[in-house]
């Protein structure tokens, strides 16, 4: 068989180039110059009002390219069968529409090149390679195919008569900027002493060699591979700021800074703070000022972590103090007053990291501190990072601080994170794609990928196991803390030197971290003073035949097991709340506190150690604490008794039968009502009990994924993909209702663009119009609030549209836009219409207007 990628390349310029202009308006005469960019997307043939080529038509063009390349090949070359070439052919098609939805000018994307304009045409995609399940050579089939078809497009866009005219106006902008760059500049580099400005340089590539690679989780399991480059490795997160006058705003972490001068993120642990805080000091240092981000022009970072800066006894540093408080390896270079005069001209970047890691008492000084500073120095810029409990809100509002919040990874970002974390490892794609499939599936898997930290110990585990992971949340958390505490050591062949001699085995270590997840779970606490864990352990060791100290044993399981860390001079927490849920329901288990975690069943905070400890009960306990829950009278109970049935290994059938019983009035749900209660009372727990598409008959058809779209979230995303090819018309309704619950492109992507019906869907605005434009339109459409006739009539496909709703809070002014709609036969709006408008509907189409 002919490798799949050869085969896609074999299509002629003369089979490709006339398919490939059928895609594009005609050229006009003459070379236009233009004062305003122009997209790829107003050159497309099939979107806007005059359309030689319709969406269906782009179909019939991949059709027969997939055709063309499929007759190309030689007998017995066909990579693919019947059915995938169909697939082929309907991915091949959504990418090529993508070509209506960029927003690049041409000559932005032949500067691309043919494979990143390729990556850049899927990435648009209303649908993913994934979606269709392809084999791996039927992938590689349809990369060369679109590779070829963005070739001839790149080639085509050169030759059309306005493109040389474009490219010079680009540079004529290209110029503009650098103008401007320069002036701001001059405005933020006032004169300078030789010697500042040759110790700035030096500074600057310290900068960004001390800060301009990442360690990337999970990666340093092999050796030799943990370190990546920063402009690479780094992942553009979303920084959220609730305000009450205005809603959550949302905007890209990394140009907080853009927005406001000074702010508090905050970040859970292993959010991205740090990385954050490098790529903003690395981008600052980059005297090329390639980023074209104004605002870090001429400035100049100071990275200023707090565990490093604050030392018992001592005095938070001085500005002449920052380089020497963090140890930076030029400061014996460092000009006399040059940190003063950089601050005095509101050059600085100022980077303070991790609020969280210092004691609470430093804390006030901290806070004291940052005040005199930005106070004393007005107009640089400040970001300032910490967990989220750590500092109360508004805690330097006095400081004019604006305060935002780092939000979890999204659905798309796991999958970049999982694909570059890959290719850092040298390790093919499709073992990336394998263990996405696995995460989506499984919902305890889900939940763990919520950061960059969790993210890379999924893929380090799924790695290590040669693409098997656990499916149960118990034995992922036994095989990453195998990995973790037992093999990284013995692998990476580093020393076991430690004060009592030896390395610590296995079991012994995790009996001893146990003990210390125990003491916060049941104390409520996050982190504990480092004194307690060191008197825990040293309890524990004679029992454990350890011949050392508790601090001894401390030091050993901070540095060698991977699970615990100081997060501020002091204190101690364990890497990831998940595992230590597991490590402190095993212990809990083994010293019988049963009554203890039945007790606890209305606190969601327990819901993990629970599930987890019927998990690792004996069948006799776990029972005992089955008919507990189940009989405690609450809904909450009756759901974690549910739940667990999943955990434990071995359940009489007399238990089973009780919990059933039990949880029986309130799953499934009869009524609407039902839904959004069980919902309320169950949240993401209640995903694993519902019944699945096949299950769900009659009412009980669409109510359960109402359920799952109150739940919210990714698990109930995921869920609700099932039911995309569910019959029943108010299953699709459902789905098609929930979107704007869920993050919009991502719900577009992976359950509307699948829907077969396409019932009324909500639309909000002219970027959901855009969306489901880029899907190939939609029949039934709801606008809900203000709209223009000029994103209706040129955002909705025409030859879609057949029933549209206008909710509106103002009177329709005028109806004789509807023509512009061919298929239209049903239009409702929310006013009365008077005869003269009314005259204005199109012949057959069908007006509803509200009863009098």
């Amino acid at each position: 068989m002919v490798d799949p990628s050869a085969l896609g390349a074999r299509l002629a310029s003369s089979a490709v180039a006339p398919l490939v202009k059928k895609l594009f308006v005609k050229d006009q005469p003459g070379a236009a110059l233009v004062t305003k960019p122009v997209r790829i997307s107003g050159l497309v043939s099939f979107t806007g009002e005059k359309k030689d080529v319709t969406p269906k038509d782009v179909e019939k063009i991949a059709d027969e390219l997939v055709r063309r390349a499929l007759k190309a090949a030689g007998p017995g070359e066909i990579p693919v069968d019947a059915a995938e070439a169909v697939a082929v052919r309907t991915a091949l098609a959504h990418s090529l529409a993508a070509l209506g939805t960029l927003t690049i000018e041409d000559y932005e994307a032949v500067a691309l090149g043919p494979e990143e304009f390729a990556r850049t045409l899927r990435s648009h995609s209303a649908v993913t390679v994934a979606t269709f399940a392809l084999s791996r050579d039927a992938e590689l089939f349809l990369d060369r195919l679109l590779h070829t078809a963005s070739l001839h497009i790149l080639n085509f866009f050169t030759q059309r008569s306005t493109y040389v005219a474009r490219q010079q106006t680009q540079q004529s902008q290209q110029l503009a900027q650098l103008v401007k760059a320069v002036d701001v500049l001059l405005e933020r580099l006032p004169s300078q002493s030789t010697e500042d400005a040759a110790f700035e340089a030096r500074y600057a590539a310290y900068i960004t060699a001390r800060h301009g690679t990442l360690t990337i989780y999970g990666l340093d399991v092999y050796a030799g591979t943990s370190e990546w480059p920063l402009d690479t490795a780094y992942l553009s997160l979303e920084a959220t700021r609730d305000r009450a006058w205005e809603g959550a705003a949302q905007v890209a972490a990394e140009q907080v800074l853009a927005q406001h001068d000074h702010v508090l993120l905050r970040g859970v642990a292993g959010s991205g703070k740090t990385t954050l805080v490098q790529w903003l000091a690395v981008t600052a240092a980059d005297l090329t000022y390639r980023h074209g981000l104004t605002h870090l022009m001429g400035r100049v970072p100071f990275v200023l972590p707090m565990r490093r800066i604050v030392r018992p006894g001592t005095e938070l540093p001085v500005p002449e103090q920052f380089l020497t408080s963090v140890g930076c390896l030029v400061t014996g270079e460092q000009p006399a007053g040059w940190v003063e005069r950089v601050l005095r001209a509101g050059r600085g970047v100022l980077l303070v990291d991790g609020i969280d890691e210092i004691s609470e008492e430093r804390r006030k000084d901290a806070k004291r501190w940052l005040r005199d500073l930005t106070r004393t120095f007005p107009g640089n810029l400040w970001l300032v990072t910490t967990r989220p409990t750590a500092v109360p809100e508004r805690w330097l509002d006095t400081t004019d601080f604006a305060e935002l919040t780092l939000s979890p990874m999204a659905y798309d970002d796991v999958a970049t994170f999982v694909r570059r974390w890959h290719r850092a490892a040298g390790v093919d794609e499709s073992v990336g794609t394998a263990l996405l499939r696995s995460v989506r599936s499984a919902p305890e898997l889900d939940r763990l990928a919520t950061n960059p930290l969790m993210c890379g110990m999924l893929c380090a585990l799924h790695r290590d196991r040669r693409g098997f992971l656990p499916r149960d949340r118990k034995s992922v958390y036994r095989a990453a803390l195998t990995m973790l505490v037992e093999r990284r050591d013995v692998e990476r062949e580093v020393a076991p030197g430690s004060a009592f001699g030896g390395r610590l085995p296995f079991d012994t270590q995790i009996q001893l971290l146990q003990k210390l997840a125990w003491w916060l779970i049941r104390n409520s606490r996050a982190e504990m003073d480092r004194s307690d864990a060191v008197r825990i352990l040293g309890d524990a060791a004679p029992s454990m035949n350890i011949d050392g100290s508790g601090a001894d044993v401390y030091r050993w399981l901070l540095l060698r097991s991977g699970l615990l860390r100081e997060p501020a001079d002091g204190r101690v927490d364990f890497l990831h709340r998940t595992f230590q849920d597991y490590l402190g329901a095993r212990l809990a288990v083994q010293e019988m506190d049963f009554d203890l975690l039945v007790n606890q069943a209305g606190r969601t905070e327990w819901e993990d150690v629970i599930l987890l400890a019927v998990a690792h009960a004996r069948p006799v306990e776990a029972e005992r604490m089955l008919r507990r829950l189940a009989t405690d009278g609450t809904a909450r109970g009756k759901l974690l008794a549910a739940a667990s049935l999943r955990y434990a290994t071995e359940v009489a059938p007399g238990a089973r039968q009780h919990v059933e019983e039990s949880v029986r009035s309130l799953i499934p749900p009869r009524t609407e009502y039902e839904a959004y209660a069980l919902a309320e009372v169950g949240g993401p727990l209640v995903l694993g009990l519902l019944p699945g598409p096949d299950e769900a008959e009659g009412e009980l058809a669409y109510l359960v994924p109402l359920v799952a779209a109150r739940v919210g979230g990714p698990p109930a995303l995921h869920f609700l993909t099932l039911f995309r090819d569910h019959p029943d018309e108010r299953v699709q309704l459902v789905l098609t209702a929930s979107w704007s619950t869920f993050d919009r492109e991502l719900y577009l992507r992976e359950v509307l663009a699948h829907l077969s019906r396409r019932p009324l869907v909500p639309v909000h605005g002219p970027e959901d119009l855009r969306a489901l434009r880029s899907i190939g339109g939609w029949p039934n459409i709801k606008f809900v609030g203000p709209y223009r006739v000029e994103e209706l009539t040129e955002l909705i496909v025409p030859e879609q549209l057949t029933r549209l709703s206008l909710d509106a809070p103002h009177p329709v002014e005028g109806l004789a836009w509807l023509s512009a709609f061919p298929r239209l036969t049903d239009v409702d709006v929310d006013t009365e219409v008077d005869a003269s408008r009314a005259r204005q509907i199109p012949s057959g189409v069908r007006l509803n207007t509200p009863a009098k």
